[in-house]
């Protein structure tokens, strides 16, 4: 249950943040930074479900919206050493990303690209304007899977987290290739096609 009362706080005035175990980081932290940027990625979403989706696919981007609250919680409570105190009440089970959530989005992949054509091409980010706000949510989604990662690089995280993101990336993509009216739409990319020309 979350119950916010008060925005403001003035506990990070100082430059630090909580994490959900209550321990106060820098705002600077690789975890921070980690899931400021599912954040950000959720927002841009956001912009994107103002374009004209398909309901279809407005259900499921806010269907992830809600998943990339969850991989937020997943990220804010870092992984603890189970307490070997037999007295302690057990723990409240935190909230972490399954591979359920995965697999949601392999389906979800699979059942897009089959409305698709091979590409013969790299595609632009552009087209039409609910396909390019779709590219600028998978780009921004490839650099928040970098980020978890880095966090990973020196702190024990739910390896489920930069899977997930993984996947929702691959997931963007296609459906971007979608709302470029199933792909017929898409601007390919010719190599070199600038090359000597004023």
């Amino acid at each position: 249950m979350v119950y916010l009362n008060r925005i403001y706080t003035r506990t990070g005035d100082d430059g630090t943040t909580g994490l959900g175990n209550g321990q106060r980081v820098p705002k600077t932290h690789p975890r921070i930074v980690a899931y400021g940027g599912v954040d950000e990625l959720n927002s841009v979403l956001g912009v994107a479900l103002s374009s004209s989706l398909p309901g279809w696919m407005a259900e499921r981007i806010s269907h992830i919206q809600n998943d990339l609250l969850d991989l937020g919680a997943d990220l804010c409570l870092p992984e603890t050493e189970p307490s070997t105190d037999a007295d302690a009440p057990p723990p409240k089970p935190p909230l972490r990303v399954s591979e359920d959530q995965v697999l949601q989005l392999e389906g979800w992949i699979d059942e897009a690209n089959a409305r698709l054509k091979p590409l013969t091409s790299f595609v632009l980010p552009a087209g039409t304007p609910a396909a390019a706000q779709l590219h600028v949510a998978r780009t921004v989604c490839r650099r928040v899977e970098v980020n978890v990662l880095q966090l990973a690089e020196f702190e024990n995280i739910n390896s489920q987290v930069h899977v997930y993101l993984n996947r929702l990336s691959d997931l963007l993509f296609v459906l971007a290739r979608v709302a470029n009216a199933d792909g017929t739409k898409d601007v390919l990319w010719v190599p070199g096609a600038n090359r000597g020309k004023p």
